[in-house]
């Protein structure tokens, strides 16, 4: 069993950053690939990042691309998003989740565990 914990979300002007931090309890989240979803009121959840079990290979969902820099410290149980020069589009609750498989990483049903999702405002 695996407790995702995600923080730092709010409200904050286009071209700004922020950085989300996802806690994991346990003592195997280094067996666990990573993710970031978000989901915007109205629209699916959708995928926007994900890392592998060491942090030594990423994925971006294209639009996020040289903006969102996710990384993770598994001495700390920690997954982050850095995401830099925000835009309005991207403003919506941003989830951490847990796989222990990570073959589909894009793929909302490879994984296991899911936080609680912390909300990110971009206003233009």
């Amino acid at each position: 069993q695996v407790q995702l914990v995600e923080s730092g979300g709010g409200l904050v002007q286009a071209g700004d950053s922020l950085r989300l931090s996802c806690a994991a309890s346990g003592r195997t989240f280094s067996s666990y690939g990573m993710a970031w979803f978000r989901q915007a009121p109205g629209k699916e959840r959708e995928f926007v990042a994900a890392i592998n079990r060491s942090g030594g290979s990423t994925y971006y969902k294209d639009s996020v691309k040289g903006r969102f820099i996710i990384s993770r410290d598994n001495g700390k149980n920690t997954v982050y998003l850095q995401m830099n020069s925000l835009k309005p589009e991207d403003t919506a609750v941003y989830y951490c989740a847990a796989s222990i498989r990570f073959g589909a990483y894009r793929s909302r049903t490879e994984y296991d565990y899911w936080g609680q999702g912390t909300q990110v405002t971009v206003s233009s």
